[in-house]
């Protein structure tokens, strides 16, 4: 598992979302950054306040000039299922990402340790992307714990923009 570095193109990202539509991230036009959202995926009781958290700041991040995506190994109807569920009627959910992808994207890859897991999924990850299409940031986990606080990460964007902040980490 190599993680991609800060200042470096990012991986070719492009999956189907629910809703229909096929996402890019090269075709993205976000302002400041991109942020990619790798979560475990609907059997994960953790995963739905976060996304529900993330969901509810779209606005939030769109006036700073992010566009915001939240992506898993899912099917097509269990990413659907999540969405409704969870109440994400604003938050871009993708689906149908590869372990190859996964692994791509430096993201830790679990097997099931219960019936109601798939046999493989990607552990939790975040990532802002530059326009530019490199990379920015990114925070990746093994477990379901201690992911980035998205009021803390807002604030940094500000930061990062008033002060025209660098990537770190590239070295």
């Amino acid at each position: 598992m190599t993680l991609p570095l800060p200042r470096i193109p990012a991986p070719v990202l492009e999956l189907e979302t629910v809703g229909g539509t096929t996402w890019r991230l090269a075709d993205s036009a976000a302002e400041a950054f991109t942020l990619i959202v790798f979560y475990r995926g609907l059997h994960c009781p953790i995963c739905k306040p976060y996304l529900r958290d993330l969901g509810r700041r779209i606005d939030d991040f769109s006036e700073r000039g992010v566009a915001v995506i939240a992506v898993s190994g899912d099917s097509a109807e269990r990413a659907a299922e999540t969405a409704a569920d969870w109440g994400l009627k604003k938050l871009a959910v993708g689906y149908g990402q590869s372990i190859a992808s996964m692994r791509e994207w430096g993201l830790f890859v679990s097997r099931a340790i219960r019936d109601s897991e798939p046999d493989e999924f990607g552990e939790p990850g975040l990532f802002l992307i530059k326009p530019d299409g490199t990379v920015y940031c990114a925070s990746v986990a093994s477990m379901p714990f201690a992911r980035p606080n998205f009021g803390d990460l807002m604030q940094a964007i500000e930061f990062i923009v008033a002060k025209d902040y660098p990537a770190r980490g590239e070295a």
